[in-house]
């Protein structure tokens, strides 16, 4: 058996550089979501706020659904 160390190192960096975005972009969303609260409880408009939000976690699905689209060989 072969291993590819060079494939190996470069899937898992990948990988990791995604998991890493993933989490930020959802935990700005979550943080979004949080300030539009706060905006709301203040009587003022939270509109960027939920916007922001939104894209986050679309963002978030979108590599989500990309990666499922990625491993069922269905798919393709």
């Amino acid at each position: 058996m072969d291993i590819k160390w060079a494939a190996l190192g470069q899937v898992f960096v990948v990988s990791l550089a995604v998991s890493v975005v993933v989490v930020v972009i959802f935990s700005l969303g979550v943080l979004s979501m949080s300030a539009r609260q706060l905006a709301q409880e203040r009587q003022a408009t939270g509109g960027g706020a939920l916007t922001a939000a939104v894209l986050c976690f679309a963002a978030c699905a979108a590599v989500v659904g990309y990666g499922i689209y990625l491993i069922v060989p269905q798919f393709h």
